[in-house]
């Protein structure tokens, strides 16, 4: 299992994943403002919401991942590198989704595990990670990955759930320090 940016490899699956996600009548969660239909296009916006390029109004640079299985589509992933106040509110640092056949076999926690590993990367220290309140699947999710419970806060349709998770963790921060110390 590996995350990759989206790449035409996959395109058969992920037509087929967002058939799926058509069915299920999500709106969103695209890194993009409608739904895709053409892959070298949708890989194109995200490579420019990568670099920051013509970014809609309350979005913030990101870098898409899709999670891949034994040569499927599984699930994407959009890092976002910073907070603005409307990602702080809601959205968080980093949104997943899995597709419908595949939910209920622990995609949805090894998506967020390594979408932590790519954050960390990012050089970001500690994320916020949001979820519907109803959501409880994605709740313990999140928790698995560590997340710490802050608060819940008006959403659209329904509160949200807003969880922090450290990247860098106090153990460490000390052994680091303690390290150059003895230097």
């Amino acid at each position: 299992m590996q995350l990759v940016k989206p790449t035409k490899k996959y395109e058969k699956s992920w037509h087929e994943a967002l058939a799926e996600f058509r069915a299920e009548r999500r709106k969103g969660f695209w890194n993009w403002e409608k739904e895709p239909t053409n892959l070298e296009d949708y890989i194109k916006v995200t490579r420019d919401n990568e670099k920051g390029k013509s970014l809609p109004k309350d979005w913030a640079p990101a870098t898409t991942y899709w999670l891949i299985d034994k040569d499927q589509f599984v699930g994407h992933t959009n890092i976002r590198h910073k907070l603005n106040d409307y990602l702080a509110k809601g959205g968080g640092n980093i949104g997943y989704y899995i597709r419908p056949s595949v939910r209920g076999k622990g995609y949805g926690t090894k998506i967020l595990e390594l979408a932590l590993i790519k954050a960390k990367k990012l050089g970001l220290q500690k994320v916020l990670v949001t979820c519907d309140e109803s959501n409880i699947a994605s709740k313990k999710i999140i928790e698995k990955n560590k997340g710490q419970f802050q608060d819940k806060v008006p959403g659209e349709g329904e509160p949200r759930l807003r969880y922090w998770i450290e990247l860098c963790t106090p153990f460490i921060l000390f052994t680091l320090f303690h390290s150059f110390s003895l230097i």
